[in-house]
């Protein structure tokens, strides 16, 4: 039988690659989107290897009814994997971001993953009665979720939260055999980055970030024009799934050796190399 694995957010980008990429090694992808024409599209493009589901990951009714689609579909076998990748990116300074947009921040890229792992989690195996092995829980974080760049705050956050999600869930998994595992991209060439054009930083224009602000929008586009594509997290995606003894965590990065160098640099140098390059400090 065909194993299946639930992917959230796959209308573009990460979501869309990993969809790619699993159907292509065999797998049926259950693939959450918010909106019927992007289930339709995606149907017509993966065929009878994808299925969609339509529900927002912050919506738990919504979540728990889509786990019984798939319940239904898979006739008491286990669900292969959960691949948490919904998510939004908000920017803006801390001290004038509105406080609704950092809790929606929030509300989609961490309590969504809550919701959708407590509606999925029992197909994985924590329920008793299913067959086959047990599936993984693999969530989608971000090097923005080691190393928080300034107005990326929200976003930062989330990852941030979501990486020790990860592992407190991981640990708690341990009872049901249930492994975690962590992929943490770098620039992808998706649509998430196309959207910092599209970002109004008017309200913030006549803050003493104005300029900076300029500066890293235009790093942020040119980030996006140069990532990876969706589908190389995909394989990450793949390969976090289905290894004998996976990592804890993959970073897939275009710059691997940048990464590595926020990963082990003082922090302090660090804060006056960016502080130096955006104009936040002479």
């Amino acid at each position: 039988m065909k194993r299946s694995v639930v992917v959230t957010g796959v209308s573009t980008g990460i979501g869309w690659g990993a969809v790619k990429v699993l159907t292509g090694q065999g797998f049926h992808v259950f693939g959450s989107v918010r909106k019927q024409a992007d289930a339709d599209r995606l149907k017509q493009e993966f065929g009878d290897a994808f299925t969609p589901l339509i529900f927002d990951v912050t919506d738990a009714a919504g979540a728990k009814a889509a786990a019984e689609t798939v319940r239904q579909a898979l006739n008491g076998q286990t669900l292969a994997g959960l691949v948490n990748n919904a998510g939004i990116a908000v920017a803006g300074p801390l001290l004038h971001l509105p406080v609704e947009d950092f809790r929606q921040q929030l509300e989609v890229n961490v309590t969504g993953v809550v919701i959708a792992t407590q509606a999925f989690g029992p197909l994985l195996g924590a329920e008793a009665g299913l067959t086959g092995p047990k599936g993984r829980v693999v969530n989608i974080s971000s090097v923005g979720g080691r190393n928080a760049s300034p107005f990326m705050g929200p976003y930062s956050a989330s990852k941030f939260a979501l990486e020790g999600l990860s592992e407190s869930l991981r640990r708690e998994l341990l009872i049901h055999g249930i492994d975690v595992i962590v992929v943490a991209p770098g620039a992808v060439a998706t649509p998430i980055w196309d959207k910092a054009d599209e970002v109004d930083t008017g309200p913030y224009a006549a803050t003493i970030y104005g300029p900076a602000l300029t500066r890293i929008k235009a790093y942020m586009l040119t980030l996006g024009k140069n990532g990876l594509p969706p589908e190389a997290i995909g394989e990450a995606i793949f390969k976090a799934l289905t290894v004998a003894r996976p990592k804890h965590r993959y970073v897939v990065s275009p710059t691997p050796f940048e990464v590595f160098l926020t990963e082990v640099m003082p922090r302090r140098t660090m804060d006056r190399i960016i502080g130096k390059r955006l104009g936040l400090l002479t």
